[in-house]
Formats: structure tokens, C-alpha cells, sequence
């Protein structure tokens, strides 16, 4: 961590009728917990906010002064702090982590609710019938980009683009009816069909034709690489058909 150059900080933002930058607020919040005094000086005007950039030469705000030395936005003030900037073009497992770990809460509260315990046969169904309704929420947020990514490496939306369209559909439909239960002469052989296109697709483009993707498993704004993840996940769904269909 930087060494502290006194214990006043200067921090200009915008916070307008209309718009409080997010980032100011998380530069006065940093500030304090390092333990500076934040004279927090409001922006309050896009007129005002267009004069400061004019004045001291810069194209954002927030901005942090300590003593004469002029830090910076958020992410300047992170460095000068010695925190780590997160890489938004970075590859990140967190969304599937993310999913994984509350469907997985989601399915053991399920199972002491209906069971009285926590590790059922019934919860582990849930467990992979939860991840599936909720993985498909995540792709019908922005169908159209999720799409886009979809197309880069499945097989049979490549050949019949229109599955690309139904493909969250029918994960959400097969994982929905897996919960209840019910229909499972739909569900079982939609989940198996869709699990093992996919477990295809992804063994073929990561591990055959060497490509780095990305994943469109939690959408198409995903930043998550294509790979083991991607193929345990397809997998996991055509395991689920196969284990509704002996059972």
C-alpha cells in the first residue's frame, strides 16, 4: 500500500439531479477506509462537470486529489492504494462459480424443507435441474448476443442457426420439468439431446481444433473461457437424463 502523503483527500464527482457517479461513491468509500478525511466536493451540474475536465485536463470523473498530486479516477486510486484492477477483458470462472454455488444452496435448502436433510438423492437432481433453469435465465437476457457466441462453437446451430434461438428454451423447459417431476418423457430426451451436442461441440472446438472461445454458457456478455467448465456443464445435463431415465 502507498504510504499515506497526510490525511486530507480532495475528491471531485458528479452527483446530479439526474445521475450519482457510482464510481465517486466508491472513491470516497476507499478513501475512508484508508483512513483519509474526504473533502468531497460535488459536481452538481453537467455544465460544472464539463468545466472541472476543462480546468485540470482530464476526460473523466471522479478524481482524487492527495496533497498537490492529482491520483486520479477509481481505478488509478485502487493502483496508488496498491489494490488489484479488475480486467474486464479478462477471462473469469466467477459467473459459473457464482451459479454453481447458489443452486447448489438453492437445492440442499430444497431437500431439509421437503426431506428434513440436507444431502438427498433429491437434492443433487435439483442441484443440476436449479443450475439448468438458472444458466438459461442467463442466456435469455440478451438472446441475440447470446447467439452471437452460441454460433462460434456449436455444431448444430452452425447448421441450423434457429437452435441457437431455442437452445435457452429448451435447457430452461428440461430443467423446469426435472423439478417437478413431471413430463419426463420430454425432459429427458431434450436434456440428453442438448447435453451431448454440446459436450460435442465444446470437446471438438477446445480440445480437437485448439480455439480459444468464450463461453456462452452464462450469456454472450460471458467473459468465462470455453473449456472444462463449459463441458462439465453439458455433460452434468446429459448425466441427468441418463439418471431420470434409469430411474
Amino acid at each position: 500500500m502507498q504510504t499515506r502523503e497526510g490525511s486530507q483527500a480532495t475528491l471531485y464527482r458528479m452527483a446530479t439531479a439526474d445521475h450519482v457517479c457510482p464510481f465517486g461513491l466508491k472513491s470516497r468509500d476507499l478513501l475512508t477506509r484508508q483512513g483519509y478525511a474526504v473533502d468531497d466536493r460535488l459536481l452538481t451540474s453537467r455544465a460544472a462537470t464539463d468545466a472541472f475536465k476543462r480546468e485540470h485536463g482530464v476526460e473523466t470523473t471522479p478524481q482524487t486529489f492527495i496533497g498537490d498530486r492529482r491520483i486520479g479516477g477509481y481505478d488509478a486510486l485502487r493502483k496508488f492504494f496498491g489494490k488489484s484492477v479488475p480486467d474486464a477483458s479478462g477471462s473469469s470462472y466467477a459467473p459459473v462459480i457464482a451459479v454453481f454455488a447458489i443452486t447448489a444452496l438453492m437445492a440442499v435448502a430444497a431437500s431439509w424443507a421437503a426431506f428434513g436433510s440436507l444431502l438427498t438423492v433429491r437434492a443433487v437432481e435439483w442441484f443440476i435441474a436449479f443450475s439448468m433453469c438458472v444458466l438459461a435465465i442467463l442466456k435469455l437476457r440478451d438472446l441475440e448476443s447470446f447467439s452471437n457466441m452460441f454460433l462460434g462453437y456449436d455444431l448444430l446451430a452452425q447448421r441450423i442457426v434457429p437452435y441457437a434461438y431455442v437452445y435457452p428454451f429448451g435447457e430452461a423447459i428440461a430443467g423446469i420439468l426435472m423439478i417437478a417431476g413431471a413430463l419426463l418423457w420430454l425432459a429427458i430426451p431434450l436434456a440428453l439431446a442438448i447435453g451431448l451436442i454440446g459436450a460435442i461441440s465444446v470437446f471438438k472446438a477446445v480440445y480437437v481444433d485448439r480455439r480459444e472461445l468464450k463461453c456462452a454458457c452464462v450469456g454472450g456478455d460471458s467473459n468465462v473461457p470455453l473449456g472444462f467448465v463449459s463441458l462439465s456443464e453439458n455433460l452434468m445435463m446429459a448425466a441427468m437424463a441418463v439418471w431420470m431415465l434409469i430411474k
